[in-house]
């Protein structure tokens, strides 16, 4: 709010200091399973890494998280988002796909041990293919399109919903869901078991066969950073 002045948002033209950089290891792929992993699940991370993902590598191994499904793409970079985040929490992120884009290259297959997928912003083809794979090999899946939500049409959405045993997704996510689809949230949840809608700080809506129920958040301890806390909550 200090910096950018919203008459003239159309000639935006900004610099931030940023006082203080840190790199993390994230991803949802990464992100849920070390979540999962630490619940006592045993997570099997399908995802893609570029030629400098060794050391991404390293980490799932040193964590116990198998990397079985996990294939390095040469030529590319692995994935990376640069994030910028304010004193109030706010956020501006410049996300670079890289090797996410070859992620359709990992297939879904049916295993007795696999008991329930997870879709979560990935590449296009991917998140498309891998919810008619996960389908096929009869394995329930949650849908949670997050910020890969724009980038499919309604009839898209509604193929994938349709698919899908639970979907999740967050109000602002909902809204524009509801608007694709043309499906009230009503009626999106009697075409699944399960259809959750996260609200931040005032905790969730869970919706079954039509009908809502309201979940109150946990109060935190202290809030310190909000990035990655979604993938956490989906972990658990």
């Amino acid at each position: 709010a200090d910096q950018i002045l919203p008459e003239q948002l159309h000639i935006l033209n900004v610099s931030f200091l940023v006082p203080s950089l840190r790199r993390d290891f994230g991803g949802c792929a990464g992100n849920i399973a070390f979540s999962l992993r630490l619940l006592g699940g045993t997570p099997l991370p399908m995802a893609t890494l570029g030629s400098d993902g060794a050391d991404y590598l390293l980490r799932l191994q040193r964590l116990g998280v198998s990397t079985e499904y996990v294939r390095e793409v040469p030529d590319a970079h692995t994935a990376q988002a640069m994030i910028m985040t304010d004193c109030d929490n706010n956020q501006i992120t410049a996300f670079h796909p890289g090797a996410m884009m070859q992620a359709h290259l990992n297939r879904v297959v049916a295993r007795d041990d696999v008991k329930l997928g997870i879709i979560s912003p990935d590449g296009r083809d991917a998140m498309q293919q891998h919810a008619a794979q996960f389908a096929q090999a009869g394995i329930p899946f949650v849908f949670d399109p997050g910020q890969a939500l724009p980038m499919f049409d309604g009839a898209e959405l509604a193929t994938l919903v349709e698919l899908a045993t639970w979907v999740t997704v967050n109000d602002y996510e909902g809204r524009m869901l509801c608007d694709r689809t043309g499906w009230t949230l009503e009626q999106l949840s009697r075409k699944v078991k399960g259809l959750i809608v996260t609200l931040g700080a005032h905790g969730c809506e869970v919706w079954q066969d039509g009908n809502k129920e309201t979940v109150a958040a946990v109060t935190p301890a202290a809030v310190v950073d909000p990035t990655g806390c979604g993938d956490a909550w989906r972990g658990a």
